[in-house]
């Protein structure tokens, strides 16, 4: 009587965590609950009862993952580069990806989201700001939907673990343990990808770009008729230069075939009328 009951619990705990994957993390714990034994769910209702419901993402602190984009002038490049490493650092963050030149370079930096605001009109003491952005991205749905279904994974694991102490046979412990191998590879997934997103929101990324020269901003595109007309001219200017570029090429072959070719010809003709004349005669 065991057996049968046990490989119910599997295939019902298989097709509840297809459905996790596909549908919402309500839906899931429910199909969970209804596939474990009767025992383990009774042990289990307690601590459900006891456990923190998960905030509507509403009543939640908005998860906001933020970058920023600065150009600076400065005389001194590499100075600039070097005081802006220290202020990451003394804002509590620290230095990332850099490339530089005497004349031209860029920084990447790591600080706490608090700090952002505050640095990036600091960079103002090291140099002539040209140009300054700042982005925020919203990922809080996507930290509340990683978290349930980490919490659901948790109890799907739990309960595979216990259907793995009830296992009698080989074959049961084998197929309880390939399955329960998955669900704890994707419960490790699920961490991983929740420790990223936090990381995110918990360290802006900053980027500097300094020069001595002022960086030119982006040309905005131009719409409309005058956008077409310019284009229209480019086009034009274009196919002008690539015609005289291969007019250019072809010239030295016409001239070194072109003029023996003129004086055989000319040659030809010439004696052509000189035996015209003499038959006249």
């Amino acid at each position: 009587m065991r057996r049968p009951g046990l490989w119910v619990g599997i295939a019902l705990l298989a097709l509840a965590s297809a459905g996790c994957g596909s549908g919402s993390s309500g839906g899931g714990t429910s199909a969970k609950d209804a596939a474990a034994p009767p025992q383990a769910a009774q042990n289990a209702a307690p601590r459900q009862e006891n456990a923190p419901a998960v905030q509507p993402v509403q009543q939640q602190e908005r998860q906001l993952v933020r970058t920023a984009d600065v150009d600076l002038r400065a005389d001194d490049v590499l100075k600039a580069i070097g005081q802006v490493k220290d202020r990451a650092r003394a804002a509590g963050g620290f230095a990332g990806q850099e490339n530089s030149t005497k004349k031209s370079g860029s920084v990447t930096v790591r600080v706490p989201s608090a700090e952002l605001d505050e640095l990036v009109q600091d960079l103002a003491n090291v140099g002539e700001v040209t140009r300054s952005e700042v982005r925020s991205q919203d990922v809080t749905d996507q930290l509340v939907d990683v978290e349930s279904r980490i919490a659901t994974q948790k109890a799907s694991v739990e309960r595979l673990r216990a259907l793995f102490e009830r296992a009698g046979s080989t074959s049961e412990v084998a197929q309880v343990e390939s399955e329960l191998t998955k669900r704890q590879a994707e419960l490790e997934s699920m961490q991983r990808r929740s420790e990223s997103l936090k990381g995110q929101v918990a360290m802006a990324t900053l980027t500097v770009d300094v020069a001595t020269t002022p960086i030119a901003p982006p040309e905005e595109e131009k719409v409309g008729f005058l956008g077409a007309l310019a284009g229209g001219w480019d086009a034009l200017v274009a196919v002008t230069g690539v015609v005289l570029i291969g007019i250019g090429a072809v010239l030295p072959f016409l001239v070194a075939l072109g003029v023996p070719a003129a004086a055989v010809v000319y040659l030809m003709r010439r004696r052509k009328r000189v035996t015209r004349t003499s038959e006249a005669a």
